[in-house]
């Protein structure tokens, strides 16, 4: 139960959130047309006779749009409804061609499923919480206006017209806004790990509307507002928060919340008025005549099924139990779909490269790829180039690593000449003197002539000052100029000073 609360004059009050995810299909086509989908294409060059709404014309669906939104619906283990059916949405606006959008209200593709956000105690989400989502539409996208090309006109664009995508709602079950970034998160790691939208934010393939109310504590819900078109995470965290607090003063000023269609505004971190919201009846739906209902059989959701990846909390899973990673190295390594396959493939090189199985070398490649090479990485900036960071090239630093052939620290400088140069990592090691000594010989001549050199403190040190021993393998590592086998001096030291 998060503990999130609006701390108004009169009392605590309760924030309700639901998000309506529009997420863009990955095809090489629309929804209803052959028309391609680039981002950043030059206005009105992808807009086929159908997507602009032609006389005669007669959308066709796309197979593939409706075979990626099952797959989505499968992956959040939702009802796939193999009878479902498309409306029309009616409503004038220069961008929609049509004077319609063909959606689906009655008979969507995809029913209930669920999503389990994790346990966050920072953010404050103190245990996991399972997120209800009440189904997944397909539907297609609107062109866009262009309002700053002309000083007394609007251009419009209908590059988007016609795309696909689904829409996915989830049910009023979010009470932060660190749950619905979470949520956010969560939704787009699914998409992307299956496959059926880039999540890429920036760009418009996922976006959220915001739909909040707030409430006393345990009361009947409020009165809902929702804000259009949310494209990043933390801006959804932002609508949140401004919206909940600008409801709250509203009604302790004796004001009422009105339904509407709101705007967030980045650069204020506000939300302002749009228009009055629409319910359904005002938008006429009915079955589209053009279309026939989708009937889905058996093989088509069988391929589908069998088709889908692991996916992020049964690769989490696997991870921890199978890997024996822990539960943080785990949830890092697969929030991305790039880190995971980042890490598995240097995983599989490196435990090749010693003969060893993938558990025994986890850990130190999960380190190495969340922490050692991103923070070298982070450091050269612009002088690193990422093309050299090879599954192979970081495999052989982590191999010379663990046969005791060189530090970390020296692992790290060998990486960095690898990111400017794409030189051999062992090449690098040998002509620039980046290998530890682990010549038990040589170490113990070093050691000689340390102990040699503090008499005084060995007779300390045997006298019961246990603490001397950091000071003695201190000055031996800095006569062996940082290049002794830590392992080894320290064993030999004990050895020699306890003798």
């Amino acid at each position: 139960m998060t503990s999130y609360r609006i701390q108004g004059a009169t009392g605590e009050w309760e924030v309700v959130i639901g998000l309506e995810v529009h997420a863009q299909v990955t095809s090489n086509a629309k929804l209803f047309s052959g028309a391609a989908t680039a981002f950043g294409a030059e206005p009105n060059s992808q807009v086929s006779l159908v997507d602009a709404a032609m006389p005669g014309m007669l959308p066709v669906p796309n197979r593939e749009c409706i075979r990626q939104a099952v797959r989505t619906g499968m992956a959040i283990e939702a009802q796939i409804n193999a009878w479902s059916r498309f409306d029309r949405k009616n409503y004038f606006y220069a961008d929609l061609p049509q004077g319609y959008q063909i959606s689906q209200l009655y008979h969507p593709l995809v029913g209930e499923g669920s999503l389990t956000i994790e346990a966050d105690e920072k953010a404050g989400i103190p245990e996991d919480k399972v997120i209800g989502i009440e189904r997944i539409h397909v539907e297609q996208d609107a062109g866009k206006l262009m309002h700053d090309q002309h000083p007394s006109m609007s251009y419009v664009d209908l590059n988007r017209s016609g795309v696909a995508l689904m829409e996915i709602v989830s049910k009023p079950d979010m009470r932060s806004p660190a749950e619905a970034g979470a949520y956010m998160r969560k939704l787009r790691a699914i998409l992307r790990y299956v496959g059926s939208c880039d999540g890429n934010m920036e760009e418009g393939s996922m976006r959220a509307d915001v739909n909040v109310s707030v409430r006393r504590v345990g009361d009947e819900f409020g009165t809902r507002t929702e804000t259009k078109n949310v494209n990043s995470v933390r801006f959804v965290m932002q609508t949140i928060e401004h919206e909940a607090r600008r409801q709250v003063d509203l009604i302790e000023d004796g004001g009422t919340v009105v339904q509407e269609t709101r705007l967030f505004d980045p650069g204020t971190g506000t939300t302002r008025s749009m228009r009055s919201k629409e319910d359904a009846h005002d938008y006429r739906y009915f079955p589209d005549p053009d279309l026939l209902p989708l009937e889905l059989d058996e093989a088509f959701l069988d391929e589908c099924r069998a088709s889908l990846p692991e996916l992020p909390d049964a690769k989490r899973r696997r991870y921890v139990e199978g890997l024996c990673l822990s539960d943080y190295n785990a949830r890092e390594l697969t929030a991305e779909v790039e880190t995971f396959a980042r890490f598995e493939q240097l995983l599989a090189e490196t435990a090749t490269k010693l003969e060893k199985s993938e558990t025994e070398v986890a850990t130190q490649v999960a380190n190495w790829s969340l922490s050692v090479a991103p923070g070298v990485m982070n450091a050269l900036g612009n002088e690193a180039n990422p093309a050299h960071a090879t599954a192979s090239a970081q495999a052989a630093i982590l191999g010379m690593q663990a046969a005791g052939d060189i530090s970390g620290g020296q692992a790290k400088e060998i990486f960095e000449i690898v990111l400017k140069t794409g030189r051999d990592p062992q090449e690098i090691a040998e002509t620039e003197g980046l290998k530890q000594q682990s010549d038990t010989g040589a170490i113990e001549a070093v050691i000689d002539d340390v102990l040699a050199a503090n008499a005084d403190k060995v007779a300390e040190y045997r006298g019961g000052k246990d603490k001397l021993f950091g000071f003695f393998v201190g000055q031996t590592m800095k006569a062996m100029q940082g290049k002794g086998n830590p392992a080894v001096v320290n064993q030999l030291l004990k050895a020699k000073l306890d003798g």
